[in-house]
């Protein structure tokens, strides 16, 4: 039974955003809690409108590093910092919590955005000691989330790498890297790009939820389509997986891209570090509360007991039964479709660096 003197404020699903709180990040000292001030102001019609708010990030540096066994990359570029996607199980949320905010909505209307990037990142490539290895984009937050169609820091970034001839890997769930095809194809006929799209869910209802401000499933769908009639090396990424809610739909995503010409295709378990949990659980008992027990119980049974495990080998895949069918499924399918009989290794030995802007022409 509800207690009656409780005058907190239960948090509530927002329209076009994912998380359903704001719940403080782990470093904070203290915790807000929204309560009724009893002047009838509660309701949800009364709720101010969640504008997304920018700010400049002044980074010093452009290309982060990691050392990690479980991507194909040892370097990276996030032009931004949150994502107005709000997709509610986005693994980099609890990175927020390290600017004082919050992983939950903070993380999707609260962006960070790095005008420099394009001059910082020639700055490092001109370093004498820069060695050449792809650059992924994307790892992090989405570099084509909204906001990159006004601010266009992206594609400030890839003019940067085409003129350097620096190959580059591309992870997006928007169809504006179609706007950037004028980059991305001649690159791609020099073995210097490729890109994957992710497609989570071939249900528009349940990506609108889940993913409130990313494109819609067929959008995603047409740009690989258009990606790889232009020859850009694509991959269809089924992920996140989430057993019990789209695990179901992992054929029909692979069969959706090899439709599209694409030939390659990879896929993820759900992660729940950190933060993600609590805010993943809360979407669950707001927009499937008749799944949410289910789903729960099977991350469990693919995370050795709990919600998450953070161990290298297997934090993308998990473990137990469930999770091995899953892979078993995703082996069989890609089999059957014809996926992943070559792999695309981009070329490193096109690195060369460009003149600067006033250096003296070399003499022929």
């Amino acid at each position: 039974m509800a207690d009656p003197t409780d005058d907190r404020l239960p948090d509530r699903p927002r329209k076009g955003r994912g998380a359903v709180s704001n719940r403080s990040g782990r470093f904070e000292a203290t915790v807000a809690e929204a309560v009724d001030d009893g002047w009838g102001t509660a309701g949800e019609d009364h709720l101010p409108p969640l504008r997304t708010t920018l700010t400049i990030d002044r980074a010093r540096a452009i290309i982060t590093r990691n050392q990690s066994p479980d991507v194909p990359f040892d370097r990276s570029i996030n032009p931004y910092r949150g994502c107005e996607h709000g997709c509610v199980y986005c693994f980099a949320r609890p990175t927020h919590a390290f600017l004082g905010l919050s992983p939950g909505l903070d993380f999707e209307t609260r962006l960070f955005y790095k005008p420099d990037a394009a001059a910082l990142l020639d700055r490092e490539l001109r370093k004498p000691g820069y060695r050449p290895r792809t650059i992924a984009m994307g790892t992090n937050t989405d570099p084509y989330q909204p906001v990159e169609r006004e601010l266009g820091i992206t594609r400030s970034i890839l003019e940067v790498l085409a003129r350097f001839d620096h190959p580059v890997g591309i992870v997006t769930k928007s169809s504006l890297v179609l706007r950037d095809l004028d980059i991305l194809g001649p690159m791609a006929a020099k073995r210097l790009a490729r890109v994957a799209v992710s497609v989570t869910t071939l249900d528009r209802g349940l990506a609108r939820r889940l993913e409130p401000r990313a494109a819609t499933p067929p959008r995603r769908l047409a740009a690989l389509k258009v990606l790889t009639a232009a020859g850009v090396p694509t991959t269809v990424m089924a992920a996140p997986m989430i057993p019990g809610l789209n695990d179901h739909e992992l054929e029909a995503i692979l069969a959706a891209g090899a439709e599209r010409g694409v030939d390659q295709a990879s896929y993820i378990l759900l992660r729940l570090p950190l933060e993600i949990k609590e805010l993943f659980e809360e979407w669950l008992r707001s927009h499937a509360p008749d799944r949410a027990d289910r789903v729960l119980s099977l991350m469990r049974q693919s995370r050795d007991g709990a919600l998450y495990r953070a161990k290298f080998g297997t934090r993308m895949r998990g473990t137990g039964p469930f999770a091995d069918l899953l892979s078993a499924r995703f082996k069989r399918g890609c089999a059957r479709l014809g996926l992943n009989k070559r792999h695309w290794t981009l070329d490193t030995g096109r690195f060369t660096v460009p003149p600067a802007k006033g250096d003296q022409l070399r003499l022929l």
